[in-house]
């Protein structure tokens, strides 16, 4: 038996637990854990350690480490707000592959070292300088950065939100990412947000009252401050692949004074332009391994009541009004479609966004027919993660990483655009009019020649 394999010492246990070594022993001691103590050191048996670990649900924090490889790829990348790597994921396929991942969010860090120990890890983007970020991506103080890429936290932009945009912690850590930015000085920058990013309001220069727009306005300007061309647009993932209607705003910064093209859809809605349409919930979940087990939350029994007679793509507008009432209470005398409510999804359709937990009464996202909401697995079908990138933490913990994550199809895109800009490839301008979303002013063009107008009134 090799005890260096099967053993670790109660130091190194309670590194990985995070605890004392005291309270370790202690594991031992109540036969929790196994272990033995040989002469004045005690020695854990690692496959007990780690049942342990996996029968509580323990979250395990990696440490921040650097980049096992000294080797420098031809495109170096780094990113940041890395999450559970959908974007990653993404520019990885898409042959962009980053050699740092940033990320603060425990669950999320497991996930990351869990699928990729080799990529560098570090935490709260706040706390390291560009030198630092540099070593743990093991990369050298001159060597050039191609790309830099990431969403900072969408919560203090969010249309669902207060919005207090830099204000916010969260909307704090989006001008430390632009700061960082200056000094890494990458030749493209690529920053994924909400669609409530093109409307924040916020002091701007010297006007007097925060207005509708101003946050962005102080983006595009600390961007162009840098030396960089931008342009962005409000894209809809369903247009790229991905068998879900998901809207975000890609911007793509670019050094010097050319700007990088749009993205270019691979779908359409009904087929315009020749492309294929969108693809539906059907043929995402035809991708799902056989015989799959599902993980989910339940309902409470007082919504499943009013589930059991709602059929596929149905809502609670579909019930009898008295039950419709009865279900709604005194929301179903608020305005707004409130389309999210008691709602069983469509195997004909994409889904909608997927969202952090997908049994919030607004935001319901019901399997189309079973009683039950859509499950982890089927969360990562449509997002298309890999079969086999395991989703770390408690059920929840997974529903968030993933419901937050950017459509892996949406990532090969922007991946696609890039690489076609580094190569100087012609843009396609059979897509020119391509209606990227439903939504006015939602390109770069278009938004600043807006926000002039509202400048102007002000």
């Amino acid at each position: 038996m090799d005890i260096s394999k099967e053993y670790i010492s109660a130091s190194e246990a309670a590194n990985i637990l995070q605890v004392t070594t005291q309270y370790v022993r202690e594991l031992v001691r109540t036969e929790i854990i196994s272990g033995q103590k040989i002469g004045s050191q005690w020695i854990i048996s690692r496959k007990s350690l780690f049942d342990y670990i996996e029968k509580n649900n323990i979250i395990i924090n990696p440490p921040d480490h650097i980049r096992t490889s000294s080797e420098i790829p031809n495109l170096v990348a780094l990113s940041f707000f890395s999450g559970a790597m959908g974007l990653d994921i993404g520019l990885s396929n898409g042959g962009i592959k980053p050699l740092l991942a940033c990320e603060f969010n425990k669950a999320c860090r497991q996930t990351i070292y869990h699928n990729d120990k080799e990529i560098g890890l570090i935490g709260d983007i706040n706390k390291y300088s560009a030198s630092e970020i540099r070593k743990f991506a093991n990369i050298n103080e001159d060597t050039r950065i191609d790309i830099v890429f990431g969403g900072p936290p969408c919560q203090a932009f969010s249309t669902a939100g207060n919005r207090k945009a830099f204000d916010d912690e969260r909307g704090n850590v989006f001008l430390t990412y632009l700061s960082l930015i200056k000094e890494l000085n990458p030749t493209y920058v690529v920053i994924e947000n909400v669609r409530g990013l093109l409307s924040t309001p916020y002091f701007y220069k010297d006007y007097e009252k925060p207005f509708k727009g101003a946050a962005m306005l102080i983006i595009l300007d600390k961007l162009n401050e840098m030396g960089y061309s931008v342009s962005f647009n409000l894209y809809n993932a369903a247009n790229f692949g991905a068998p879900q209607i998901r809207e975000r705003v890609v911007i793509i910064a670019k050094k010097g004074n050319k700007k990088v093209s749009y993205l270019e859809p691979t779908n359409s809605e009904t087929g315009e332009y020749g492309l294929p349409k969108w693809r539906t919930l059907k043929e995402a979940f035809e991708s799902l391994p056989k015989n799959v087990e599902h993980h989910y939350i339940e309902f409470p029994e007082r919504r499943l009541k009013y589930y059991r007679l709602l059929k596929e793509g149905q809502y609670w507008k579909d019930l009898p009004e008295e039950l419709a009432k009865e279900a709604m209470g005194k929301s179903y005398y608020l305005g707004g479609g409130k389309t999210g409510f008691y709602r069983r999804l469509s195997f004909s359709k994409p889904s909608p966004t997927l969202v952090t937990n997908p049994a919030m009464p607004a935001t319901d996202l019901c399997h189309p027919v079973e009683n039950r909401p859509l499950s982890v697995e089927e969360y990562k079908t449509i997002q298309e993660f890999p079969n086999d990138w395991i989703i770390c933490g408690s059920i929840l913990d997974q529903y968030k990483q993933i419901g937050n994550a950017v459509p892996i199809k949406l990532g090969e895109a922007i991946a696609k655009t890039v690489l076609n800009d580094m190569a100087g490839k012609k843009i396609n301008n059979v897509f020119k009019n391509f209606e990227y979303s439903r939504y006015k002013n939602t390109n770069e063009i278009d938004f600043v020649n807006y926000m002039k107008t509202v400048l102007e009134k002000l």
